[in-house]
């Protein structure tokens, strides 16, 4: 599955007969900050510069829903989402490379989505923007608008239920820092810990120091030695289903199938009466 793109990659592509459409979506976690600190603020980071003609796209408002019982980062609305990406010119018949600032998450939040909702051609700058080589611009591009309708698959989404089913009949990573799984630390959730079951896999582990991925070799190796065997249903889930989103870009790119548990721990974690483990053992 050809699902990431290298910047020299994306240089060639842009030049080509049928460029790809591009989007920048650079976001970072919002949580508590130092005293008159601001938050990060991705659309100022866009107008600053950016991959010549790529357009901004605003996780929170266009790649999520609102915050609440099913997670800080649930669905968007498929309407909405469907307008947002027309508007941003995306259509079947183009490709589309997503990129972020270089951590990975917020573009592979968009590739998920535009996959599991039928787009049959995206893919995520390896690296990211601290990747790209070329001149940034700071000209608002006007895109034609696109064509392009969601069409959720049968497939590749998992809610609470599922995930829970799951971490018994097959493997349900667990995405997020090793301490957060093991009920150490929260810094966001109202409690610690891990849906039962499920294996500790942080995606930080899937990159090199670059922010690039690992080959896809050792990435299968290493999901394998997690309990993903050939045959073996897979799921992730992490605090709110981005950093989630970029365990299944890897395992993707390793060749593994993988579905994401968008609510993740900030949906199972609001209600009380669902199982907590703690520790290091999944169980």
């Amino acid at each position: 599955m050809n699902v990431i793109i290298s910047a020299s990659e994306l240089v060639s592509a842009l030049a080509g007969e049928n460029p790809p459409v591009v989007l920048d979506v650079r976001w970072q976690l919002s949580v508590a900050k130092a005293a008159g600190e601001p938050p990060f603020d991705g659309r100022a980071a866009y107008a600053s510069g950016h991959v010549p003609g790529a357009v901004y796209v605003d996780l929170d408002r266009e790649l999520a829903g609102t915050s609440g019982a099913g997670g800080r980062h649930p669905l968007p609305d498929l309407a909405e989402f469907g307008a947002a990406m027309r508007r941003a010119g995306v259509s079947p018949a183009r490709p589309v490379v997503v990129y972020d600032g270089g951590q990975g998450w917020a573009a592979a939040r968009a590739w998920w989505l535009l996959h599991w909702t039928g787009h049959p051609d995206v893919r995520v700058l390896d690296g990211g923007l601290t990747a790209w080589r070329g001149e940034l611009s700071v000209d608002v591009p006007v895109p034609t608008e696109g064509d392009f309708e969601p069409c959720p698959g049968t497939a590749g989404l998992l809610d609470a239920d599922a995930a829970a089913a799951l971490a018994r009949s097959g493997v349900l990573f667990d995405a997020r820092a090793g301490e957060r799984y093991r009920g150490e630390v929260e810094p966001i959730d109202r409690v610690g810990g891990h849906i039962p079951g499920a294996v500790s896999a942080p995606t930080t582990d899937n990159v090199g120091a670059d922010g690039r991925f690992l080959p896809a070799e050792d990435l299968r190796d290493r999901f394998k030695s997690l309990g993903a065997s050939d045959g073996t249903e897979v799921g992730v889930y992490c605090g709110s289903g981005v950093s989630g989103a970029h365990e299944v870009l890897a395992l993707a790119v390793a060749g593994i199938p993988a579905a994401l548990y968008v609510g993740s721990w900030s949906e199972w974690s609001s209600d009380p009466s669902r199982p907590v483990a703690v520790g290091p053992d999944p169980r």
